[in-house]
């Protein structure tokens, strides 16, 4: 799939442009549900992204905001376009939220972590370790399911046309013994395969930089190749994760990967030292 042109991103940029169209029209969303006889939430809820919309409303939508010819048509399209299921929906239970299909879609994605290492980046077996651990309420089967759905993420940053992937993580996520010694030493040796990558980077900050911009916690920003399309960042939580788009919040975050990528070890600095970790790992495992 090319970058850009999922349905996910589809369906923002519709939500997006609807948005705009009805101010400029000058009709309130209030206007526009009694116009249209649907509840306000509705139009809301359509204009946020949070929920689909089918190529009817969006033609009801664009007739009343004066749209036509080409432009409406083109719209419709987009609408038909952006229900589409992408491979996740097979994960509903898993994945919530518009997380996964942004992150299909993006051409670029800076993360930060300072607990764990990042979920495109880890094994299978310290993948479940983390998700047990995290979900001690959980059975077996749901916890395989979770594990095989992380699994199905990476292969985007091993398909033909992968985004530029940039991970800086806190010199703590490379001593937090997940799993024991066998599952770290082969998790070292997975992040020193995807560094080698050209399209991805790893920069750890050690501990000796003290106090860093990310201790307020992990983030991701995801940016995509369309101007029409732009950045947002995904503040994660055990739980669940709240998106920022405004483009103050997405400065703010910028800047703080900027000021943790000149604050962690360069990259080559950073690989020496994981692999000097997985060389103690594995020889505490020969022993």
């Amino acid at each position: 799939m090319s970058r850009g042109r999922g349905p996910t991103v589809r369906r923002r940029r519709l939500a997006s442009e609807l948005r705009r169209l009805r101010e400029v029209a000058d009709l309130t969303i209030d206007d526009v549900s009694e116009k249209l006889e649907c509840s306000a939430s509705k139009i809301s809820r359509i204009e946020t992204g949070h929920v689909g919309v089918t190529p009817r409303d969006v033609r009801d939508m664009l007739e009343l905001y004066g749209v036509a010819g080409d432009d409406r048509e083109a719209l419709v399209q987009l609408s038909r376009e952006a229900r589409t299921r992408g491979w996740w929906h097979a994960y509903s239970e898993v994945f919530t939220g518009a997380f996964v299909g942004l992150e299909a879609d993006a051409s670029s994605l800076r993360a930060f972590q300072a607990l764990l290492v990042p979920g495109l980046l880890q094994t299978e077996r310290y993948a479940h370790a983390v998700i047990r651990a995290m979900r001690p309420d959980a059975d077996e089967q749901e916890i395989e399911r979770r594990v095989t759905a992380r699994m199905q993420r990476q292969r985007l940053l091993t398909e033909p046309a992968p985004p530029e992937y940039w991970a800086v993580i806190d010199e703590a996520v490379l001593h937090r013994a997940v799993g024991g010694s066998d599952v770290m030493a082969e998790q070292f040796e997975r992040l020193l395969t995807m560094a080698a990558l050209p399209h991805v980077t790893i920069q750890v900050v050690p501990f000796g930089a003290g106090a860093h911009p990310g201790m307020e916690g992990p983030f991701l920003i995801l940016g995509f190749p369309e101007q029409a399309d732009p950045d947002v960042v995904y503040v994660d939580s055990t739980t669940s994760g709240a998106y920022l788009e405004l483009p103050a919040d997405v400065r703010r975050y910028s800047l703080m990967f900027d000021h943790l990528r000149a604050t962690a070890l360069k990259p080559d600095d950073s690989t020496d030292l994981i692999s000097g970790l997985a060389s103690t790992a594995t020889s505490g495992r020969e022993e």
